[in-house]
């Protein structure tokens, strides 16, 4: 309340630091995507369920924004002890991609199910029971220049993606 007035202020979370190698053995970093926009998601080269419809989808978006160095593409795997740098290499050029600014990231386990949960917001964990042996979440993860979530859609629903696309447009014109 001010002045007698409700008044709402949005507070956006913001991502912690963290550091991973991507399929090119190059290391990424919250501070190495500082000033970009960039679309993150949690995956595994085996999963067996929504994986290959989250990358189709995130493959599209990145299509569209090849040529755009102020746009980045992040994808966390949660099985590194498979997922290696050579199978990440692989698995990118099985999806086809072309666009420069996708890294597909590995590092320790631990490190990256704390990130998930406690950064992006998102679930990512292994069980034995779930189909490929992990449980995580559909979600891409819209993060801002100054490293805040800005929204997190389901990366295996047409109408998110719409949105992601037209939200990705909207923060490219935020000074």
């Amino acid at each position: 309340m001010k002045d007698g007035k409700s008044q709402v202020d949005t507070q956006y979370f913001t991502i912690p630091n963290f550091r991973f190698l991507n399929q090119d053995s190059i290391w990424v970093s919250n501070q190495s995507l500082k000033g970009k926009i960039y679309i993150a998601d949690f995956f595994f080269t085996s999963c067996p369920t929504i994986c290959p419809i989250m990358q189709k989808n995130m493959a599209k978006i990145a299509e569209t924004y090849t040529t755009d160095p102020g746009i980045y593409f992040t994808s966390f795997t949660i099985d590194p002890k498979h997922d290696n740098i050579t199978r990440l290499k692989r698995y990118q050029n099985q999806l086809g991609t072309k666009n420069p600014h996708w890294s597909f990231l590995t590092g320790n386990r631990d490190s990256i199910y704390h990130l998930a949960e406690n950064g992006f917001l998102v679930t990512a964990k292994t069980d034995s029971t779930a189909p490929g042996g992990y449980v995580h979440s559909g979600g891409l993860v819209l993060i801002d220049p100054f490293g805040r979530i800005r929204g997190v859609y389901d990366g295996t629903v047409d109408e998110d993606i719409t949105r992601l696309t037209e939200d990705i447009s909207i923060l490219k014109n935020e000074k």
